[in-house]
């Protein structure tokens, strides 16, 4: 069954799309290339061209159906304020093709399979592995180095290691299939952010790994929206936060938290870790794997009219 030629001309017509180019066949279509021109108005940038790279992850095929799972691995160049960026992001998808009369293959529908707008810290069975994990020993030595001073928020290293990991897990640590918030805790806890382990999931911020066959870690450090309620949480030392009220407040190693349904319950969290021409903030994220991505998210099938954010900077001293 022939249906690769026209899989492979959806991923070129959505590439096209990305950059504010393209053709579109479908009023989603029309109304997502729209939107994303608005934005780049908005924004004062300027789409230079895209680049994608399909990688095919699984294919069911049926006499007169198909269904794909794929891989976007996307690079968007943008122009802002004489300043030339490279935004990256992994868009996971399930493409479904079907035949039509006279023998032609068509898209007939695409759903996003990495869930933005889950809380996070949903595990499968997939996800269990052997290679060692984070274990106590790790955090009694890092608490060892915590009693002796306080220590200062080291944000190159956040930047370093947030860069390292945007499309590769630390073995050290599980990954989730709603991962944002267990990737921007590793990179807070990279940057030098000690963990409050008070050994219960409801309290503390901290990830112990694994004890009795089984992998523990606080609510706060993998769920989004338990994660945004200790940031704005007061306590004299340790991971500290200072809610700020515009994302040009933010520098390198803070955090933005999102409410994608503007219901109060938040939902993502990213790790800032640049900046535009215009000073707006460049941010790292998992779930969709994303690197030097315009902080608001208004390119992502999670966002709508009511999305809310809280911005966070982080101490630089614990």
């Amino acid at each position: 069954m022939n249906w690769k030629p026209a899989l492979y001309e959806y991923v070129k017509a959505a590439n096209e799309r990305e950059s504010g180019d393209g053709s579109c066949r479908t009023p989603q279509e029309r109304f997502r290339l729209e939107r994303l021109k608005a934005w780049y108005r908005e924004r004062g940038a300027k789409p230079l061209g895209c680049d994608t790279v399909l990688s095919i992850r699984h294919v069911r095929e049926k006499e007169r159906e198909t269904i794909v799972d794929l891989d976007l691995r996307r690079k968007l160049y943008v122009f802002t304020n004489r300043l030339e960026h490279t935004e990256e992001r992994v868009d996971r998808e399930r493409v479904t093709l079907q035949l039509a009369e006279g023998g032609e293959w068509r898209v007939v529908r695409v759903e996003p399979l990495a869930a933005e707008s889950a809380s996070g810290g949903v595990l499968t069975a997939s996800h269990l592995r052997t290679a060692p994990f984070l274990n106590e020993r790790i955090l009694a030595a890092r608490a060892a180095v915590w009693t002796e001073r306080s220590q200062r928020y080291n944000r190159e290293a956040v930047r370093a290691y947030a860069e390292r990991h945007w499309n590769e897990p630390n073995a050290q640590f599980i990954t989730f299939d709603v991962d944002c918030t267990n990737y921007v805790s590793q990179c807070l806890y990279a940057g030098g952010a000690p963990m409050n382990y008070t050994g219960m999931r409801e309290s503390g911020w901290w990830y112990k790994g694994r004890s009795g066959g089984k992998e523990l870690w606080s609510f706060s450090w993998s769920v989004a929206h338990a994660f945004h309620w200790y940031l704005m949480g007061s306590r004299p030392d340790g991971l500290r936060a200072e809610r700020v009220h515009t994302p040009q407040e933010l520098t390198i190693g803070d955090v933005i938290c999102y409410d994608f349904d503007g219901d109060g319950k938040f939902e993502h969290s990213v790790i800032v870790t640049g900046a535009d021409g215009a000073g707006m903030p460049l941010v790292n994220a998992h779930t969709t794997n994303s690197r030097n991505r315009y902080w608001d998210y208004r390119d992502s099938y999670a966002w709508t009219e009511r999305t809310a954010y809280r911005f966070f900077h982080i101490s630089d001293v614990f």
